[in-house]
């Protein structure tokens, strides 16, 4: 079956109708899907807090208190926005209200995720003990997580400090939080806070050669360790810029900063992009197998790129011939397949990354939401 260029194709090959009831089929699988998959234990993260937790506090705290879990909820937050479905939001609400019972586990980038989504339910809600939980972790982010030179949020995790690092993953995890936060609760510092990291991480983590996003940079030595252009944190990337964008209003040159990298970034991925629709976990790798989560990321960021109108239509191509082939990796009881793990630092090679197991996640959830979710637009 061909693959249409655009959304104007698609919905002349295959119909508005058929179209529009795919899509929302597997949108009502993927709900369903993510209230077991937010609860499943993480083997191998807890096996690895058992000996490596950081603070060493609790490790139940952080059971389910991850950014695995974090991205998840966003996802299921859009579908909310989207629809106003109540059921959505129980969902959410029932979530924090019982990690709320348990404690939460102590502040890290990672750990920060989850806080993104319950900004906005607290927008929603105006529940004074959500506000003041992120009132609290915000004066944290500013204050109390370690910086790296020139001011960059360390990306400190539950079981690493990662001194000096500044990781793509940072701007999704914990940035759009402090973002969203300064924006509702009119601490400008903040928001002001957020744009620099935004451009810090510009600055130490895009490829000049291709416009792709490495994984990381180390101030202690000055490099980027295996200098891997990997999937999903360049995704992270791809996604954050429009959803930033979203939430404050920048001023000119910032946005112009940020609109422009978006711009080269989505250029390569257009080259790189697989033949299938897909794209691979090194983006510039093609022996490097397609990962489902990467994928939705950049054609939900390039989507909404394109309907915020930060980037050209053109690009829109890309996102369309993505389609057909996440659809197919969402089974019939909307598990999203071909995701790949939790990846930490590829310090010294990239076959690091080409070695990371596939198996479903939240995030895998999240990411196939956002990008069926913006499709619908």
């Amino acid at each position: 079956m061909d693959i249409p260029k655009n959304m104007e194709d698609f919905v002349e090959a295959y119909g508005n109708g058929v179209l529009h009831e795919a899509l929302k089929n597997k949108l009502d699988l993927l709900f369903t899907s993510f209230q077991k998959v937010l609860y499943e234990e993480d083997d191998i993260f807890l096996k690895g807090m058992a000996t490596k937790n950081l603070a060493g506090d609790d490790v139940n705290k952080y059971r389910f208190w991850e950014w695995t879990q974090g991205v998840g909820l966003f996802g299921m937050w859009k579908m909310f926005e989207r629809t106003k479905d109540k059921k959505y939001l129980d969902v959410l609400i029932a979530y924090y209200e019982r990690q709320f019972g348990i404690g939460f586990p102590a502040k890290n980038v990672n750990t920060t995720a989850p806080m993104l989504t319950l900004a906005y339910v607290y927008e929603y809600t105006k529940n004074e003990k959500y506000k003041e939980l992120c009132l609290g972790w915000c004066e944290w982010l500013m204050n109390g997580l370690p910086k790296t030179k020139e001011g960059g949020f360390q990306h400190m995790t539950s079981d690493t400090l990662n001194d000096q690092e500044l990781w793509d993953d940072t701007l999704f995890m914990a940035v759009l939080f402090l973002a969203k936060c300064g924006v509702i609760f009119g601490k400008t510092e903040w928001v002001e806070e957020a744009k620099y990291q935004f451009l810090l991480h510009i600055k130490y983590l895009s490829d000049k050669e291709t416009g792709l996003w490495f994984h990381g940079w180390t101030f202690n030595g000055r490099h980027n360790f295996a200098k891997a252009l990997w999937g999903r944190g360049n995704s992270w990337a791809t996604a954050a810029v429009p959803e930033f964008l979203s939430i404050i209003d920048c001023e000119p040159c910032v946005k112009r900063f940020l609109v422009e990298n978006l711009k080269n970034q989505v250029a390569s991925l257009k080259k790189f992009q697989d033949p299938t629709g897909m794209w691979h976990t090194l983006v510039d790798d093609p022996t490097s197998y397609v990962e489902t989560s990467a994928t939705c990321g950049f054609a939900y960021g390039i989507l909404k790129g394109v309907h915020d109108g930060l980037i050209g239509k053109e690009y829109e191509e890309c996102a369309i011939k993505a389609l057909k082939p996440v659809l197919s990796y969402i089974n019939d009881e909307g598990i999203v397949n071909q995701v790949s793990y939790g990846t930490a630092m590829g310090r010294e090679t990239k076959q690091f990354y080409k070695e990371i197991e596939i198996r479903p996640m939240p995030y895998g959830q999240a990411m196939a939401i956002l990008f069926l979710l913006e499709a619908l637009q």
